[in-house]
């Protein structure tokens, strides 16, 4: 995506971390501890952020969790972790905690507000308002986070009241996605009209569909054309598994193609006994894929057929990635822009010599009919081929000679 067609937000700064402007879009994931155990709670945050998540968020919900979130800053600091943001999660009693919990209203970088579950009727605004007096307190970001699942209900059944005394009335579910974005845009201008900055406030809309979501931003990002406010794209519930992976990417790289979206976090239920961390990866994976941020040398390999000698071309692919993750660190400290590098292993004639073409580094595998030997291309010019047991190793050794001779310093 070119950088000129990204929607220009306000830049917002959470303990050091720039969201929105041109900074690079954020990746972020949440715990699933018990907040008030706060070894666990340290435990995981550390795991996500070794993963790659730069903000980590978890639940305030109660009088033990609130209490412990000082302690699992310090906890953080004293074991390396100092910079990084940690966001507090808020739903129902957030104003209540937040001001009966001063330290860790302090502590937190970032607070998260439902505008849907701060209160019906009339303890709804001066609810909304105790919470937003806070924030301005202690010169704290909130995102403000619409989810569909938990809307305002009296604005809902207001604006469906609205669009059945019409001539042409909207569907539900058109009148449902309407809803979200007011409630969103109407919580961000009470905010500022509170004394909150722009410049302090994020935005969310999320729904657990990917059409919806998508329309949902989409209108978001129209409304509020002349006065935009930082976005955190996500749906609410994914599932799980590749389903959840699809539906997440499907909906985030949408929108973010289009130039909507400053951080995001792809929602996944984990499998039994796996770790939180596939959704941080997920989002590395995602914007790599787009090419709006490089975390690693980016492998392209074809799926293999009838033609591909598919037990030596899988092996070949595996050791390879293997041997980057294993060197990634070491290479990143002395070359930082070999995140970039980009490499081909494909398995026969039909593609490898033209995919090498957009690669820096190419090797095009023997196919079943084809000659053992497997001719290596650097930026689509031929090297020399190789041949024998020893493949791989010939092949990493050309990539770290490529590397060394290529990304000098920051270069």
């Amino acid at each position: 995506m070119d950088d000129s067609m990204r929607i220009k937000t306000p830049e917002v700064d959470i303990r050091g971390i720039k969201i929105g402007g041109q900074n690079p879009i954020r990746i972020q994931s949440m715990t699933d501890t018990d907040t008030a155990d706060a070894k666990s709670t340290v435990r995981q945050i550390i795991e996500l952020a070794d993963a790659g998540s730069e903000l980590v968020r978890f639940t305030v919900n109660t009088n033990f969790a609130a209490q412990k979130v000082p302690e699992i800053r310090k906890m953080l600091d004293a074991k390396g972790y100092p910079h990084l943001p940690l966001i507090g999660d808020f739903h129902f009693n957030g104003h209540t905690l937040l001001d009966e919990f001063p330290e860790m209203a302090k502590t937190l970088d970032k607070y998260r507000i439902n505008p849907g579950n701060i209160g019906r009727g009339a303890s709804h605004d001066p609810n909304f308002k105790k919470f937003i007096q806070i924030a301005i307190m202690h010169d704290k970001p909130l995102r403000i986070g619409v989810n569909w699942g938990s809307l305002d209900q009296d604005l809902l059944t207001l604006m469906m009241g609205k669009n059945a005394k019409k001539v042409r009335p909207l569907s539900d579910k058109e009148v449902l996605i309407e809803a979200m974005v007011k409630s969103a845009l109407d919580s961000a201008q009470l905010a500022e009209k509170l004394g909150l900055p722009q410049n302090k406030i994020i935005l969310s809309v999320k729904m657990s569909n990917v059409k919806d979501v998508v329309e949902a931003y989409q209108k978001l990002a129209d409304h509020m054309s002349g006065h935009p406010f930082a976005l955190h794209l996500g749906l609410t519930e994914a599932g799980s598994g590749i389903s959840g992976l699809i539906s997440s990417s499907a909906a985030l790289a949408v929108l973010l193609n289009q130039g909507i979206g400053d951080t995001i976090r792809i929602s996944l239920t984990p499998e039994p006994k796996s770790s939180r961390i596939q959704e941080v990866q997920a989002c590395k994976a995602l914007l790599q894929s787009l090419e709006l941020r490089h975390f690693q040398p980016k492998v392209t390999s074809c799926p293999g057929c009838g033609r591909t000698d598919s037990k030596f071309f899988q092996k070949l692919v595996a050791e390879v990635n293997k041997k980057l993750e294993t060197k990634l660190k070491n290479w990143i400290k002395k070359y930082p822009k070999v995140t970039e590098l980009k490499i081909a292993v494909m398995g026969c004639v039909v593609n490898g010599p033209g995919e090498s073409k957009y690669s820096d580094i190419a090797i095009s595998l023997p196919g079943k009919t084809e000659k053992s030997i497997a001719p290596v291309y650097i930026r689509g010019k031929f090297l020399r081929s190789l041949q024998g047991k020893d493949i791989t190793d010939q092949f990493v050794r050309i990539v770290e000679d490529f590397i060394a001779k290529n990304y000098i310093g920051n270069n």
